[in-house]
């Protein structure tokens, strides 16, 4: 289908367009912008026939005469569930004939994971480009439905790779009937916009769109364009007639067709009917156009509008039961009367307006009897379950056990990358199942797998009513999965920001229970646990956890890891810290000892242990359970979960200074909450970004970040929703709004009354305040020198406040807690910066030991700045102060904290040191000693530490076949062999 990749397929008419004179400028311009500015969006909302196709055409001619390469696809009607299949529509013939060049671009990894979406890249017989299993992970093998993100990251690159420098249209008709996928991945990309001359053009009907398709263009900030296509004026509707039609008839058309285009053409081609008997709407209008059709083009026309949008010859003649030479013989009718046009070996009504009234002239029995005639057909053709699934849900029996088996399997086919569909076909193949006692069960499991796939794909509400049902049909005295099911509802109504209905939930069920201390018992109470932590209730937690054993003889596997991954964090918010380590390292061995599938009922409970881990300092062993936490999650579907792991995975690389991993982490973890609709774990997610962002030098998408964190409103009186308004304050001094920073870490600290950030979080708030009160001191200070004592009383009252959180600092100060250590010396340090820089010099120094010591690396590198501006003010301190600026850049530029780093090269060249070009960074440094590029150098430092690609790929974000493309480079520069060989050649 040649024609698809250079125009639409639709468009029919070679008559010159009329009017449209605005929306044409907007159509150029956008055009325009996408070649000189790269990615840019573009929007057409109008009415049924308005014309928007018609304007796509006329774009797909620019763009085309411009050098850009047009690509179209449109949704269906009568197919709104089929995953991506605007986008399949628009990109697969385009992909299956450029299948190698596609590949090379996107690379193999890549390749395969697109080609679970559009067939045209699949392999026949081998894997893409000779990619090797978890070159990328299948998207069969991640269900937590955050393959969604990297299936949408892999579009994005994808579309990109298409533009090249040459350009690219995409074009997406009809959106307003796309399914969820679709319109997740259009929300992606106007957020995260591909590189290159792309234009992304989509057209909808504003009263059946959904309200996130109207809100694109404007998502898309400088990039989105708006374009809205009404009527056309009587003068137009005069030009577009003709002066073949009268002036009387031209103006009675016009009011009968209010100027849309689309129905005052259909109109037009009535030139036999009197200007009084004019159809009241389109569809009566394309009735009248039908009944001209002989009885056999009619019958075929009606087969295909339930084949699908664009048919083949052969699926109508099977449901429409007539021979294919009658067929084709039809088809030519069609074609003649501009009822369907050739596309290619293919055929596609002239506008789903058409198809929509053909549909509807059929009689409902015999549509049945269609799809299921097609349905037939492609089994007998060993077609996949999800082609299949459309016409069964259309046609199947109630107590059709194949039909069920088939929407089953389509669903489960699906539920990676298109949980929304997932969860449709579950329900309908729900419909169809029996409820008796033979059927029972399995409609009790189906039942808990819909409830999963309909709170992954974010439709969180629907899942906890789908758990609740299935609640109430357990038996009474069956608590083990009663247990279950309930927790997966106090779960949900938690990502709903429902706390005391889950609370209630667990209460109430407990209460159910004869013991409620039983084994059964166990899940719930450890939930009611989690919900008094989330809650900043630690005492109600302890008091719990105290009457819970560590383990028992009927207890199921990984349960006891359950409860022990809980203890660590009540222990720390009581300030018992030895306790909090005990417990902590406890929990470690257990998890060490566990397999995967003992694990994946509990991720909740272990998500606790990794954060208490990361707040306990504990960065490496954090980061581990971090990492193999979310791999089971990954695997069996846990999105909720999921996106809290990444969020506390991306807090522990800010803590330890690994800033681009960091970014890349809570972006993920961004989207997973996005695209699940939790505002929880959204806040969870928008706070570590913003603290990476803001790290990372990049103030706007920081406060961005903790702007809409905060915005979110939920979790009042909660420690995450105190630790968002946190952040915020942090992006807000860092971006040098000291006020309005200070006041919102006092605001998220309670002003150190009953605080409800954990105590590492209070210790930085302290340090923070002194270093932003010393900023406004030395800003205040340089007007006094002016004369202006005013500002001079302004800056010794900063001062004075800077000392006061340095002290509170000191009390803060945990000694057990050696990750937190250096930030009293740090607050010190800015406190005495301008009365006492000698003091100030020896406390930041002071600080930069302890916080290296505790790993905190980034943390430890603004102490050596510090050191070295306070050096500037002792005499003779130049030297000194050179010493530690240069040791903090080369921190910065390690951690990717650029705005500090350029900060710290300014300083260096007012004291002659010649930087730039990475000449102060220890990473390009030793790179270039070895003769590696940074990211080589990176790849062999992993693999000098002992990590196995796989692992070098999780902590780098890369594909394991790009490690080991890496890995052969540096074998080939160091003129070794082996890992071991790489160690040894880095240590010489």
């Amino acid at each position: 289908m040649d024609g698809r990749t250079t125009g639409p397929v639709v468009t029919g008419t070679s008559a010159p367009l009329v009017g449209r004179r605005d929306a044409l400028a907007a159509l150029r311009g956008a055009l325009a912008a996408s070649r000189r500015d790269g990615f840019q969006f573009l929007a057409l909302a109008g009415e049924p026939g308005a014309g928007k196709t018609r304007l796509l055409g006329e774009l797909a001619a620019m763009a085309g005469g411009d050098g850009f390469t047009p690509l179209w696809g449109r949704a269906a009607e009568y197919e709104q569930m089929l995953p991506y299949s605007a986008l399949v529509d628009a990109l697969d013939d385009h992909l299956d004939a450029r299948r190698e060049e596609v590949v090379r671009t996107v690379g193999s990894g890549q390749a395969a994971l697109l080609s679970g979406v559009f067939p045209g890249l699949a392999a026949d017989d081998a894997p893409i480009g000779g990619a090797l299993p978890g070159d990328e992970p299948a998207l069969a093998d991640d269900r937590s439905g955050l393959a969604r993100y990297r299936l949408y990251r892999a579009v994005r690159h994808l579309v990109g790779g298409l533009a090249g420098t040459a350009g690219l249209l995409l074009v997406l008709d009809d959106v307003h009937w796309s399914d969820d996928g679709t319109l997740e991945f259009l929300d992606h990309v106007v957020r995260h916009p591909p590189a290159g001359p792309v234009l992304m053009a989509v057209a909808y009907r504003p009263a059946q769109a959904a309200p996130r398709v109207a809100r694109l263009a404007a998502a898309a900030g400088p990039r989105g364009h708006e374009v809205a296509v009404g009527p056309l004026s009587a003068a137009e509707v005069r030009q577009f007639l003709g002066p073949d039609v009268s002036r009387g008839r031209g103006t009675a058309l016009y009011e009968a067709s209010g100027g849309n285009p689309f129905y005052l053409e259909a109109l037009a081609r009535m030139g036999g009917t009197d200007v009084t008997e004019l159809p009241p709407t389109v569809l009566a209008a394309l009735q009248v156009e039908l009944g001209d059709l002989s009885p056999g083009a009619l019958l075929v026309a009606q087969a295909a509008a339930v084949a699908a949008d664009e048919f083949e010859p052969a699926v109508a003649a099977v449901a429409a039961e007539v021979p294919p030479a009658a067929t084709l013989a039809a088809l030519d009718e069609l074609v003649e009367r501009d009822i369907v046009r050739s596309a290619g070996g293919r055929f596609r009504f002239r506008h789903p307006l058409v198809r929509r009234a053909v549909y509807e002239s059929a009689a409902a029995g015999w549509r049945l009897g269609a799809h299921a005639r097609i349905a037939a057909h492609l089994a007998e053709l060993g077609a996949p379950a999800t082609v299949q699934a459309h016409h069964v849900e259309h046609s199947g029996s109630f107590g059709d056990r194949r039909a069920v088996e088939v929407l089953v399997d389509a669903a489960r086919a699906v539920t990676a990358h298109a949980p929304a569909t997932s969860a449709h076909w579950l329900q309908a193949a729900l419909r169809l199942m029996p409820d008796d006692a033979a059927a029972r069960e399995d409609r009790l499991a189906l039942m808990l797998e819909l409830s999963w796939a309909q709170g992954i794909s974010g439709r969180l509400a629907e899942g906890r009513d789908t758990a609740r049902e299935l609640l109430r049909m357990l038996p009474e005295d069956d608590y083990p999965r009663r247990g279950r099911a309930a927790r997966v509802c106090a779960l949900m109504e938690r990502q709903l920001d429902r706390p005391q209905e889950a609370r209630a939930l667990l209460l109430d069920e407990l209460s159910r229970m004869p013991n409620p201390r039983a084994a059964a018992a166990v899940p719930m109470r450890m939930r009611l646990v989690a919900e008094s932590m989330m809650r900043v209730d630690f005492r109600a937690a302890q008091a719990v956890l105290d009457l819970m054993p560590d383990n028992a003889d009927d207890w199921e596997p990984g349960l006891a890891v359950a409860v022990a991954a809980l203890r660590p964090m009540p222990a720390l918010a009581a300030r018992r810290t030895d306790d909090a380590m005990r417990y902590a390292e406890i929990a470690g061995k257990l998890l060490a000892d566990a397999p995967d599938e003992h694990l994946s009922e509990w991720l909740d409970a272990i998500a606790w242990l990794c954060w208490a881990e990361s707040y306990l300092g504990r960065y490496g062993e954090a980061l581990r359970h971090f990492d193999r936490a979310a791999a089971v999650a990954r695997s069996t579907g846990q999105t909720y979960i999921l996106t809290n792991l990444l969020a506390g995975r991306a807090k522990t690389l800010v803590a330890t200074g690994r800033l681009a991993e960091a970014r890349a982490t809570a972006e993920e973890s961004v989207e997973g909450a996005r695209l699940l609709d939790s505002g929880q774990q959204l806040v969870f997610a928008l706070t570590q970004l913003c603290l990476a962002e803001s790290w990372s030098g990049d103030d706007e998408a920081a406060v961005r970040a903790g702007e809409e964190a905060v915005r979110c409103g939920v979790g009042a009186g909660e420690t995450w929703e105190a630790t968002a308004r946190y952040a915020r304050g942090q992006a807000l001094v860092n971006a040098g709004r000291f006020a309005d920073g200070v006041e919102a870490v006092l605001d998220a600290c309670n002003r150190f009354e009953s605080p409800r950030v954990d105590p590492g979080t209070l210790l930085q708030a302290c340090e923070t305040l002194a270093y932003a009160d010393a900023s406004r001191e030395t800003s205040t200070g340089v007007d006094a020198g002016a004369g202006t004592g005013v500002d001079a009383g302004a800056g010794t009252e900063a001062a004075a406040r800077a000392a006061q959180w340095a002290a509170l600092a000191v009390r803060l100060e945990e000694p057990r807690l050696p990750a937190y250590c250096g930030f009293a010396a740090l607050a010190r340090a800015h406190a005495l910066s301008r009365q006492d820089p000698s003091a100030a010099a020896q406390a930041a120094e002071e600080a930069a030991r302890l916080l290296a010591a505790g790993e905190r690396r980034l943390d430890a590198g603004r102490a050596l700045l510090t050191a070295g501006l306070a050096h500037l003010g002792v005499p003779g301190g130049r030297s000194r102060a050179r010493e530690n600026l240069r040791a903090a850049a080369e921190v910065f530029d390690s951690c990717g904290a650029r705005a500090l780093k350029a900060r710290t090269e300014r300083e260096l060249r007012r004291l002659g040191v010649r930087v730039g070009g990475g000449a102060t960074t220890a990473a390009g440094g030793e790179a270039a000693r070895f003769g590696l590029s940074p990211r080589e150098l990176e790849v062999a430092l992993l693999v000098a530490e002992g990590l196995t690609n796989q692992q070098v790929a999780q902590r780098l974000f890369l594909s394991v076949r790009t490690v080991e493309t890496h890995l052969s480079r540096i074998f080939a520069k160091l003129e070794v062999t082996s890992r071991v060989g790489v160690a040894t050649a880095l240590t010489r």
